[in-house]
């Protein structure tokens, strides 16, 4: 079934579901929670939780990286950010804390406008490693070719390029764009890369090299994204599209396997589960999981509201929050997890 729909007389689509609009189903077979693992491989590199945390300034600091590390995930630092401008980012980060919402952007763009120095990547990246957890970095792919040789001399494990939109063929009549796959094929560090959200996209980026792809339009900036650009897409079918283009990548190139990390709308430990049920391996998380307001046995369900996707100009898809189930609604769709 395609799912398609009619949006206009010349504009086809099809249904699309992010995970508020999807719910699981236990299997007929049940596992003694001591026997499960939840943890994967990434290149050389195994960790604990299938969680790379989000290389945000407001998420992630080169301790709160040791953390995570520490604990069995991987910490991400944007090398791009607060942290490779300030020797001490404290005080920006306080004035963009307590900036009015009418002086945010002027506030951002303020503190933003120091230049990335390279001994604060080095430093950095060298406090991480001293801690003896995965090293990751994050660089934007406007930003990858000035600061790369500074980060892997630096002594990165892992580099992820992630920005909004990320795709293998860009095109620019001004400057030389990123050769993604000439990049990966010349670099001795293992290199996640992302934001897409459709199979053709994804399978792309995995003819690239890339050890992993990033699902999503990035974590807190996807809203952001959505109200400025138009650009859009529920996660749950992100996911399960790429997962599909990594399934065929494998047929295409005999075996090789690419990580799927979904990057956006995982805002508890239910999307995680989700995510993995929809065939990504792990979750790129811009917040901690938070414990429910209510005990799981009152809390609500939540009515699917399927969405489009597929206008030619942009994969565009727009999304609501599920209005509470009642007997009387149809109940969430479901997504069986084994025999």
């Amino acid at each position: 079934m395609s799912g398609e729909i009619e949006i206009g007389r010349d504009k086809r689509a099809r249904q699309a579901y992010s995970f508020d609009d999807i719910a699981l189903v236990p299997a007929r077979r049940t596992r003694d929670v001591r026997d499960v693992r939840v943890g994967w491989q990434l290149d050389a590199y195994h960790v604990d939780l299938p969680v790379m945390a989000s290389p945000q300034d407001s998420v992630m600091s080169p301790e709160t990286a040791i953390l995570v590390g520490q604990l069995g995930g991987i910490g991400v630092l944007d090398l791009e950010g607060l942290w490779t401008r300030y020797e001490d980012p404290a005080p920006a980060l306080e004035r963009i804390r307590s900036a009015a919402p009418e002086q945010a952007t002027a506030v951002l763009q303020e503190v933003y406008r120091p230049p990335v120095q390279p001994e604060l990547i080095t430093a950095r990246l060298a406090q991480i490693r001293e801690a003896g957890v995965v090293v990751a970095g994050r660089l934007s792919p406007s930003q990858t070719q000035r600061h790369w040789r500074t980060v892997v001399e630096a002594g990165v494990d892992l580099l992820v390029i992630r920005g909004s939109v990320v795709s293998a063929e860009h095109v620019s009549g001004s400057v030389e764009p990123l050769n993604l796959k000439r990049f990966i094929y010349e670099l001795d560090v293992p290199v996640v890369v992302g934001g897409v959200t459709t199979y053709t996209a994804a399978l792309h980026l995995m003819r690239t090299g890339a050890a992993g792809v990033l699902v999503g339009q990035g974590g807190g900036a996807s809203s952001s994204v959505r109200q400025v650009l138009g650009l859009h897409m529920p996660m749950a079918t992100a996911v399960a599209d790429v997962a599909a283009a990594r399934r065929d990548y494998m047929d295409e190139s005999g075996g090789r396997y690419v990580h799927v990390i979904a990057d956006g709308s995982v805002g508890n430990s239910g999307d995680v589960v989700k995510a993995i049920a929809c065939g990504a391996d792990a979750s790129c998380s811009a917040r901690p999981s938070r414990a429910p307001k209510r005990p799981p046995a009152a809390a609500t369900t939540g009515v699917p509201r399927p969405v489009t996707s597929g206008c030619p100009a942009a994969t565009a898809a727009t999304s609501a929050r599920s209005a509470p189930w009642s007997r009387s609604s149809p109940a969430p769709r479901t997504v069986r997890t084994g025999p």
